[in-house]
């Protein structure tokens, strides 16, 4: 692969495969490391003939991020780990609004006491706004299994968010 398409790739893509292993992983050295993998095995091995370049980034990643989920020490290290993570959501600015501010920090920790396998769909979703098509490459899943993760997620989420909802108001 020619150097100038890889970097054109990178600088197309890095920061939201870096999210999106960071949403998975809760640990920002552990989402660079994917990140790092996931375009170090497209330099050595070139982009193949995919359809969609973008899901298939990420598809790698996805791949890279639960492998290492799988080799971690146990599940509720990494459910620990998603606790304490304390980034917001990624693609918000609250800017001087306390109300926004909190209202992201309640859906950040909202999303991370979802199933994982929720969690990053619901992600993907509303912070990376793929298509529901585009999740099911990633994930390796049906187009219906994206779906009814997102609409379970959703449904969860409004449970515990509509509280701060009805007091925002």
């Amino acid at each position: 692969m020619p150097p100038e398409r890889l970097e054109a790739l990178y600088d197309e893509h890095a920061a939201g495969v870096f999210r999106y292993a960071r949403s998975i992983l809760a640990n920002e050295q552990a989402a660079k490391d994917v990140l790092q993998e996931v375009f170090v095995k497209l330099a050595r091995s070139g982009l193949p003939e995919v359809e969609n370049e973008k899901a298939w980034l990420y598809r790698l990643a996805h791949n890279a991020a639960v492998d290492q989920l799988r080799r971690s020490a146990t599940r509720r290290d990494h459910h620990r780990a998603s606790r304490e993570a304390s980034a917001s959501v990624p693609e918000s600015d609250p800017g001087s609004d306390p109300d926004r501010a909190e209202l992201g920090r309640q859906l950040d920790a909202a999303v991370a006491l979802l199933p994982p396998e929720q969690q990053t769909v619901a992600r993907l979703r509303l912070w990376q706004e793929m298509t529901f098509q585009e999740i099911a490459t990633i994930q390796g899943i049906p187009l219906n299994t994206a779906a009814s993760r997102f609409r379970y997620a959703l449904e969860t989420l409004r449970g515990r968010l509509k509280p701060l909802y009805e007091e925002l108001k």
